[in-house]
Formats: structure tokens, sequence, C-alpha cells
């Protein structure tokens, strides 16, 4: 009997070694979303052993697996892996203009942006991707995250652990878990501090269970099986050519596909993203508080909500030759509803529409990681309760502070995805895919350089972080007007995110904008008033009431002179720069003032008489005592001028 048991025993744990693997890995990133697909990849590009794990057989999330390929905003803006992104998709289809859609200046086929970042993955030997595992729960000693658990749909476990954990989740499943706090739902304006927000109401916005549709020609039927419950007065005014009970949408069937018309290399069948909410396929249900493999069966009412509006374009609209796309995702569904919204960490810092209509008033933007520039945008066309109307507000483009990725209640955790720490007005911009990818790049920098570092992300260097991402081509500020093809780019980047040049924002419809107005002249009022918004005021000879327009050389002597101040305050002895023609020149030349050499001595400084642009001014200053950036930020935006010392 004894020896029965043994064997018994044995047998178990035999089964249960097969039915749990374990890895270990320096950063985890729960989920292959468009976040954490960034995160995961450019973490492994700073040389951080990473792991990805992944509930879907796809990578980037929102643009993949959930089949919302017309990307929305950014266009102006050419920052990091969205660019890069950008850049693959132009090499794919061997072609720049990528706007066939009427929604988007850039829409793609699923398939297409999943291989490039599998690609992408592939080329990282740092990098391990796991298909087809759910968060089940996280791993903690004491307040710290040192990993996750996840389950498949066989009954198996996968246990991960990891010394940063990155939340790259659609819904905010980690940190939920973790009890970092959150918030979910709309919001009461004595807490939000926003006067767009309405009341504290424990509702979403409506998701999505998107299609990839293909036409198939003139002579198919691809017509699905009527869905159960099938009733077609629920698509009723989606088109012009629909019937209505009230006023008729004003677009007809085929300009309704044509808003998400996909760019492909095959012309003669074409495909559409269907995510139509007009009367289409938005649908409501808030599965948020739901472990991630509980919600496949509350998920049916939106997929039905989907199979239902194409079979009425298919039946009643007279479009039988267009079908679900055989070659994307799966079988033309999504894999997983496009979540507009979920939960929202309670962050270090907590960005609001205040911060992004008047950054200026704040100082979250020097603290910038990620731009965009699409305008607040809410779906509950849906919700079958009344909704607060909700002023939306016009809006510049904008920057994401670092500290909004930062959970304020747990250590070894940084958040990307949509969980990042905003008010709810805000998540109706932050939300947007081209953000969220630049998010999830600068979540995997931080977190490499925790690891590096070997610090909790609460003690993250922000200008460390600002650094790399310059160096990868990222955007700190959305100035749409200088490019990092630009020699002065970095410089702009710099001077921008330090206020000492402050950008224009302007509201131009579906496009908001920042400009830097690079070429535009700079008098001692606006130079001085920077400078002293940064620094603090300080005596100088220089008037701060003039507004006629600097010259090169009276520019160069006043930001020596604030160099010289910073060298007082470090205690660091400091000599004005030479005066000596051919090292003044030579210095000028370095700061990105072509200054031409060959000229005669008095033509030569008649050059250094002409009046000093936006973009020469932050050269300089570049020069002088910003490379790199050398005066310590806190996640709020104070600056200092050493980097306090951090017990960790």
């Amino acid at each position: 009997m004894q020896k029965c048991s043994f064997v018994l025993l044995l047998l178990l744990g035999i089964l249960n070694s097969y039915s749990q693997q374990t890895l270990h890995t320096k950063v985890l990133v729960v989920g292959g979303t468009t976040g954490g697909t960034a995160a995961g990849i450019q973490c492994a590009r700073q040389g951080i052993a990473t792991a990805i794990v992944e509930q879907t057989p796809m990578l980037g999330g929102m643009l993949t697996a959930a089949a919302v390929s017309c990307t929305d905003g950014n266009d102006l803006l050419h920052s990091g892996m969205w660019q890069q992104l950008r850049e693959a998709l132009y090499a794919h289809y061997g072609k720049r203009g990528l706007g066939t859609g009427w929604v988007s200046e850039t829409c793609f086929e699923p398939h297409v942006a999943d291989s490039i970042f599998k690609a992408w993955a592939t080329a990282e030997k740092q990098l391990a991707v796991y298909y087809g595992w759910y968060f089940n729960n996280v791993i903690k000693t004491g307040n710290k995250i040192t990993g996750a658990s996840f389950v498949n749909e066989k009954g198996e476990t996968l246990v991960a652990y990891a010394d940063i954990v990155i939340d790259a989740t659609e819904l905010g499943d980690v940190f939920a878990n973790a009890g970092a706090g959150y918030d979910l739902g709309m919001e009461d304006p004595a807490y939000s501090s926003e006067p767009e927000a309405r009341q504290k109401i424990n509702i979403i916005q409506d998701i999505t269970w998107a299609a990839v549709l293909k036409d198939y020609g003139s002579g198919a039927d691809m017509r699905i099986t009527k869905p159960a419950g099938y009733d077609e007065r629920k698509y009723y005014c989606s088109t012009s050519d629909a019937p209505c009970f009230e006023k008729p949408y004003a677009l007809n069937t085929k300009q309704v596909l044509n808003y998400g018309f996909l760019t492909s290399l095959d012309s003669l069948h074409p495909k559409y993203m269907l995510n139509w909410p007009i009367h289409g396929n938005d649908f409501y249900l808030n599965a948020v508080e739901m472990k991630p493999i509980d919600r496949l069966q509350a998920y049916a009412g939106a997929k039905k909500q989907t199979l239902g509006f194409i079979y009425f374009l298919q039946t009643k609209l007279g479009y039988k030759n267009i079908g679900l796309a055989n070659d994307e995702a799966n079988s033309g569904l999504a894999y997983i509803p496009y979540n507009r919204e979920g939960r929202r960490v309670k962050g270090v810092v907590r960005f609001t529409i205040s911060h992004i209509k008047t950054p200026y008033d704040y100082t979250l933007y020097r603290t910038g990681i990620a731009v965009g520039d699409y305008p607040v945008d809410h779906h509950h066309g849906q919700y079958a309760g009344k909704v607060p109307a909700i002023p939306f507000p016009k809006i510049p483009a904008f920057t994401i502070p670092l500290g909004a990725l930062v959970p304020k209640g747990v250590d070894g955790l940084i958040v990307c995805e949509k969980g990042v720490s905003v008010s709810n007005i805000a998540n109706g911009t932050t939300r947007l895919q081209p953000v969220v990818l630049l998010t999830g790049q600068a979540a995997g920098i931080a977190a490499a350089q925790c690891v590096q570092k070997r610090i909790m992300p609460r003690q993250i260097d922000v200008r460390g972080v600002q650094s790399e991402l310059l160096a990868n081509k990222c955007y700190l500020m959305p100035f749409c007007d200088v490019q990092p093809s630009d020699s002065a780019w970095q410089a702009v980047q710099k001077i921008g995110v330090l206020g000492i040049l402050k950008g224009v924002g302007k509201s131009e419809g579906w496009e908001n904008k920042m400009f830097f107005y690079p070429d535009s002249l700079v008098s001692a009022r606006e130079l001085l008033g920077g400078l002293h918004n940064f620094f603090g005021p300080y005596p100088s000879k220089f008037k701060a009431t003039d507004t006629m327009p600097l010259n090169r050389n009276t520019a160069w002597f006043m930001i020596t002179e604030m160099q010289h101040f910073i060298a007082l305050k470090k205690n660091i002895k400091h000599q004005y720069p030479s005066e000596a023609f051919n090292e003044w020149i030579g210095a000028l030349e370095k700061a990105g003032l072509h200054v031409n050499k060959t000229n005669s001595e008095r033509e030569a400084f008649a050059e250094l008489e002409k009046p000093v642009t936006r973009k020469e001014i932050a050269a300089m200053c570049d020069y002088l005592f910003m490379q790199p950036f050398e005066q310590y930020c806190d996640f709020a935006g104070k600056i200092t001028f050493a980097n306090p010392t951090v017990a960790h």
C-alpha cells in the first residue's frame, strides 16, 4: 500500500511539472498589447533580459489583435517607435501614402503590423515572447511585485519572476491585483479638479469588437449565418442607404466602408476595418473587474453585435460580396475587443485635461516622455442609461509625464497601455494607438534603467529616461515644425522640455498642434523670461524689458551669463568663453550656427550681428549647459541642480 501511494505521488509530481512552467527574467511585460509590445522590444534593445507574456497569438494589441489598424493622430509627430512602425509599413507597401481610409493617414492590414512587431521581437536576443497565456495573479514580496502567474485555456500555469514588472494589460489587471489604487469610470469634478468633469458614474466607454472585411468580387456570396437574436433595427440609420426612424446618417454605405479602407497590395480584393460607432458595432459592456480568462464568455454580446452589423450590410444593404477576411486576425474577427477605457492607476502624478489645455501653467511638461495630438474623444452611444453631456475642450498637442507611468502604492511595477495615471476626460486622448505605443517605449526604457541602476520605479531619474528617449528619436515635446532630421532637433526638444523657449499650441480640428517656430526671432525679454522661469531670478546686466530682436553675439553672452550663474550655484569654477576670434567662431559652429569662416574677419563679425533665431538659441543652450541635462528634475517637474541621494 505504501509503495502504491509513493508511485501515485510521484506521478502527480510529474504531471504537475508538465502543467506548470517557470521562467526567470529581468523585466516581465504582462501583455503584448500596443504599449506592451513597444515596452518589451525597447527594453530588450537596452540590453535587458525581457519577457512578454500575451494571451493572443499576435503582437500589437489595438493595432493588430483588436484589428483597429487605422490609427488616430500623431501624423506630424515622427516620434520613436511610432515612426519606425510607419517606416516599416511604407517599406512593405512600397509607398508613403497610407491614408486610404478617410479616418486616418495610416491604414494597414493587421497581419502586416503583427509581422513587423514579430520581426523586431525575433531580432532581439534578450527578448522572449510567450503566447496564449492569460494573466492570473501577481507575485509579491512585501510591497514589491516580483512576478506574475498566468493560465491558459488548457488549465496549465506559467509562473514568471522578474526584477521589474510592466503592466501592459488592456484594463490594468496587474496593478489592480497588486493592490495599487486606481480610478474607474467617470469622475466628480471635486475629485478630478477639471471643469469638464460631471459626476462619479461607474461606466466606461463603449467597446468595439472590430472586424476586417474583404471584397471577394462582384459574383461572390459571402453572407454569414444569421446571428441568433438578430434585430436589424439596431443598425438602422448607420448609413444613408439604411432604413431609419430618425434623421439618416449623411454618408452612404460605400462611404462608411471607406472610413476604414485598408492599404493592401491586393487591389482586386479591398479590405475594410469595421469599427463604426454610428448604429454600428460599438457595444456597452463593463467586464473590467473580471479575471482576464473569464471575460471570454462575457464578450459574446460584443461579437454578436458585430456579426449582426455584418449580416445587415450583406443582406439589407446588398453587400453580400463583402465578407470576413479569411487572412486577417481570427478569420476576420478581432481576437480581443477595442477597449477604449479600463482602470487608471493612481500614480505619483496624475495627468488631467487641465495639464493638457494649458501645459505651461504647470510643470509636468518638463517630465514629458510620450506625445499625442488627437482631440478628446469618448464613445458612450450604447450605454443604456443617461450619460452626462461632457463638454470636450479644444486642446493643443501634449506630452505625457513620466510619473503617470509609476504607481504610488507599490514597488517593482511600471504601467503603460491605457492604464496610466490620467483622468477620465484625459483618457479620451491619451488612449490612442500612437500615444500608447510611445508610452510603452518610454516604459521599456524606464524599466531597463531600474534594472541597470538597481532602483525602484519611484526612484527613476527623469532626465536619464528623457536622454535615452532622445537618443531613440522620441519626442519629449510635441513640436510639429522641427523634425528629427533637423540637426538642431535634440536641442529644440531639450530647450522645449525645460521651458526656456515655449511652444505655441493650436487646436485645428482633428489634428491638434504645438509649434516651436524655429526660425522666429527672440528678444531679450523672451529669453531672460524663459531663463528666469526655469532657473529662478538672478542678476543680469541685460534688460528684461527689451523687446528688440537679439543678435547672435548678445544672445551668446546672455546664455554664458546664465552658465556662470549655474556654476556659482554648483560651486564650480567657471570662466566666460574666450573672445579670441577663431575660438569664438569655432564654438558657435559647434553650437549649430554655421558661420562661414572663409569670409574676412569683418564679414564674419557681421554674421554675429545677425538676429538670432529660436532654433539657434536652442543650439547655443545645448552647447553651453544642457548636454546632457545637468539639472535634476523630479516627477512633479521641480528642478534642483544636483540629484539628491535616494536611499534604497
